[in-house]
C-alpha cells in the first residue's frame, strides 16, 4: 500500500463517518450491547426455533434427509439409523437446540477429483444428524428470507465455468 492508498482510505473512513454518523467500532459496541441486554431479537429467534422443532417440520426434515441419502459423517451413522437414534436421543437434542447449546460435529474431510481432472478438492461431509437439523432449519428459514432476494441474478455461470452477465 502506498501513501496515496492510505490517504484515500482515511478520506473514505471520514466520509463514511460523516454520512452514517458512526464508526465501525461504535456499530460493533451497539451490536454487542444489544446481544448482552437480550435485544429484541431473542424473542424472534425463540419463535423461529419453536417452528424449527415443531413435530411436523421435524418429520418432513427426517424424510428429506433420508431421501438424500449421502455418505456417513465422522460418526459413521447412516441415514437408516437416524430415526431410531432420534427416538432415543431426540428430546435431549431438541432441548439443546432450544437452549442454544447444540454444537454440530466436525465434518468428515474427503478429497474428490475436480471436474475436468485438474487436481482434487476438499469436501466436508456433515453427520446425518447435522444434515437433519440443517434441513429442519432450511425449511423454516427459506420462506422467511427468500422473498427478500431478487428474482433476477446479476451473474450466472455456464457449465464450463464462464461467467455470463445478464
Amino acid at each position: 500500500m502506498d501513501e496515496g492508498d492510505a490517504g484515500r482510505m482515511t478520506e473514505m473512513s471520514e466520509d463514511y463517518r460523516r454520512v452514517t454518523g458512526r464508526t465501525r467500532e461504535s456499530k460493533d459496541r451497539e451490536r454487542q450491547r444489544s446481544v448482552a441486554t437480550g435485544g429484541n431479537n431473542s424473542s424472534k429467534v425463540s419463535e423461529v426455533m419453536q417452528e424449527v422443532v415443531r413435530r411436523e417440520n421435524l418429520k418432513q426434515a427426517v424424510k428429506r434427509a433420508c431421501a438424500n441419502e449421502g455418505a456417513a459423517g465422522v460418526d459413521r451413522m447412516h441415514v437408516e439409523a437416524l430415526t431410531p437414534y432420534l427416538k432415543v436421543h431426540g428430546p435431549a437434542i431438541l432441548e439443546e437446540l432450544l437452549n442454544g447449546r447444540y454444537v454440530p460435529q466436525a465434518g468428515l474431510r474427503v478429497e474428490v477429483p475436480k471436474q475436468y481432472g485438474k487436481g482434487r478438492r476438499a469436501l466436508g461431509i456433515p453427520t446425518v444428524l447435522d444434515r437433519f437439523i440443517q434441513q429442519a432449519m432450511v425449511q423454516v428459514l427459506t420462506p422467511i428470507f427468500d422473498p427478500h432476494f431478487s428474482e433476477h441474478r446479476a451473474m450466472d455461470s455456464d457449465p464450463a465455468g464462464a461467467v455470463i452477465r445478464q
